[in-house]
This record gives C-alpha cells, structure tokens and sequence, in this order.
C-alpha cells in the first residue's frame, strides 16, 4: 500500500521506506514492525523516529546529514541508508532542549 500511494507522488519506496504526500504519512508496515537495520536500538525509539521525521517534513524541515562522528544523528537525517558516523537518535532534541540537526542535505 505504500509504495503503491506514495507513487502517485512520484516517490519509489522500493518497498523499504516512508513517505509524506501533503498531509498524508504513509508508514511502511515492514519497517514499523522489524524496524531498520541501521538504527540500533529499541524499535520504540524507532517508531518514534519515523513519526518524528515524517512531521519534521511536514513542518518544512528537509533532509540532514550526520554533524560529525560519534555525534546524534539528526531526526531529519535519513537513517535507513547509514549512520555516516553518528549514532542511531529518534529524538528532534536533547534533553535540554537543544535541537540535534546537522547540515541540510540538497
């Protein structure tokens, strides 16, 4: 169902990945029950990131790439494809409220 509705966007999901039309969210159902192999941790946290970075394009946010090695990927950092040297994050902020970004992906 994915694939087929986010291909009315001209998105190719591959079968593999989530996508927003306008309002609409589409959760690939692969990886919301087994998770991504990129993310190591609980598949709650996990969970958590598709929701997060799904709203995050809803708000405007695009895509962001890993500010440094060792460092929070960033919410809007599309995980699934790799870490490139940051750890797995769900989260748009730290605990302090600091925002966890990294630079704009074009």
């Amino acid at each position: 169902t994915t694939d087929r509705i986010c291909a009315t966007g001209d998105m190719n999901t591959h079968g593999e990945v989530n996508c927003r039309l306008a309002e609409v969210v589409m959760v690939n159902l692969k990886r919301w029950q087994t998770g991504s192999p990129e993310f190591h941790g609980p598949l709650a946290e996990y969970r958590a990131l598709i929701v997060n970075h799904e709203v995050g394009h809803w708000l405007g946010h695009g895509h962001e790439t890993c500010p440094g090695e060792g460092r929070p990927a960033p919410a809007m950092m599309q995980q699934i494809y790799g870490l490139k040297g940051c750890v797995s994050n769900a989260w748009p902020y730290d605990a302090q409220g600091q925002y966890l970004g990294g630079p704009s992906v074009r």
